[in-house]
């Protein structure tokens, strides 16, 4: 096992990372700005470094700077959590060359899986379903061509792509070109990769996704299956386990799927496989986040197995602590993700000082945050404050409790506003409550407050 863990990241994540560790008896090194100097991950780790200013490319995105860290204080690996350096195969390579463990898959995989046009080939040869689109990056005039065969509305996706940016939906041959080019603009500006791709856009989608675990002994299993369908601009919002109102067998034919995939790419360690499910019942490979998902607290409270802690044993060498036949779910599980955003102002980041934190209690509430009385809300970094996680035995008892936690859920400060009352508001949505949501509820819900 490992000596030392050094988390390299912030927030929410690196305290949840940080709790595991400290219950496997792993001493931790927590790397912070100066942003996050009084931050809650320093006071839990049992050391910390200070690796740079806030801006994120001069800290956290400093893989310098985080493997120096890493050196000066003895630690053996590094769990990245997820954004910032998670899935880039550049860090990765830099662990191994210095001969750190990286918690996450070999750098090799993280690349292959990580671009989004390799990903969809190697799917493709491995007998996952993908919708028509191209296998490789394609320039203006041959994806104007390629759309209009297929069908619009089309999706145009950055290659390098994740997290919900660097895409754009178009409708018309007219509109494609002036699009095209502005994703590429975009991709090139937020990933230092301007290569895009396009594939046909499900306008009334499920999105559903597949949490794997795959050791390095060649053994794979699947977790089960999480709904993220309730998204704003491709971020998500609110995610549930078992995925509501899908056909019979369908979430089982996902989960083979998955591992099928994961074999076939040589994964290892805790990953998702995003797909798309349209209303007659098919279901399309998105991508694959090579990383720990910030929704997977919900396939823990289902499956009780802690995701952080199979990641560690995994990168240490240990074979999976379970078959498929091991896995058990039960129950229903909802996590609301509360952010610092002002829902009447176009979900603006409402940096500022909290004043009054409580979060909400009770039997089978979860709440994973890094959040206190008199935290400061840095304007550098996501806006999630607490991800509010709920357990009951049926789904209506879970909506239900989730509206009594969100309601009990309490953050105040002059300037800092969450998104509690909207999260509240899409619980109570009859077209959510009955399962029959799609990934456009959030936009309609939107027209109709605001017609």
């Amino acid at each position: 096992m490992f000596r030392k863990i050094l988390i390299a990241n912030r927030g929410e994540i690196a305290v949840r990372v940080a709790r595991t560790c400290r219950e496997m008896g792993i001493p931790t090194v927590a790397v912070h700005s100066t942003a996050d100097r009084e931050s809650t991950v320093v006071r839990l780790a049992d050391e910390a470094v200070q690796i740079g200013p806030p801006p994120p490319t001069q800290s956290y995105l400093n893989a310098a700077a985080v493997l120096q860290a890493a050196d000066q204080t003895g630690a053996d690996a590094i769990h990245p959590g997820y954004g910032f350096l998670s899935e880039s195969p550049d860090f990765a390579d830099a662990c191994e060359a210095l001969g750190i463990t990286l918690v996450g898959p070999p750098a090799s995989v993280m690349a292959a899986l990580g671009d989004k046009t390799s990903a969809r080939a190697l799917m493709s040869r491995a007998g996952l379903p993908l919708l028509p689109g191209s296998l490789d990056p394609l320039d203006a005039e041959a994806a104007r061509d390629l759309a209009s065969t297929i069908g619009f509305p089309v999706i145009i996706k950055a290659a390098a792509g994740g997290g919900g940016r660097g895409m754009q939906v178009v409708h018309g041959a007219a509109e494609f070109v002036d699009a095209f080019r502005r994703t590429q603009a975009t991709a090139q500006m937020l990933f230092g990769d301007g290569r895009v791709y396009v594939e046909r856009y499900l306008a009334k989608a499920r999105h559903v996704e597949i949490q794997v675990l795959c050791d390095g002994h060649g053994n794979a299993v699947h977790l089960g299956e999480r709904d993220c369908t309730v998204q704003r601009r491709h971020q998500k919002l609110i995610e549930e386990t078992p995925a509501p109102n899908l056909p019979d067998g369908l979430a089982e034919r996902m989960g083979q799927a998955a591992v099928q995939g994961a074999l076939a790419a040589g994964y290892v360690g805790a990953g998702t496989f995003e797909f798309l499910v349209d209303p007659d019942g098919s279901f399309y490979f998105m991508e694959v986040n090579c990383r720990i998902q910030v929704e997977h607290p919900v396939t823990e409270m289902v499956t009780g197995v802690d995701l952080v802690r199979e990641q560690i044993l995994i990168a240490a060498g240990e074979r999976l602590t379970m078959t498929q036949d091991d896995v058990h779910r039960r129950g229903v599980s909802i996590e609301c993700r509360v952010n610092a955003e002002d829902p009447a102002h176009n979900f603006a980041p409402t940096p500022g000082t909290v004043d009054e934190f409580v979060p909400a209690g009770g039997a089978f509430v979860r709440v994973d945050t890094h959040v206190y009385p008199g935290y400061r809300i840095p304007p550098n970094y996501d806006s999630l404050l607490a991800k509010l996680v709920i357990w009951a035995p049926h789904r209506d008892e879970a909506i239900e409790r989730m509206r009594r936690a969100l309601a009990e859920f309490r953050v105040r400060g002059p300037r800092v506003s969450t998104t509690q009352e909207f999260l509240a508001a899409v619980l109570n949505d009859d077209r959510f409550r009955s399962a029959g949501h799609t990934t456009s509820l959030v936009d309609e819900l939107l027209r109709e407050e605001h017609p």
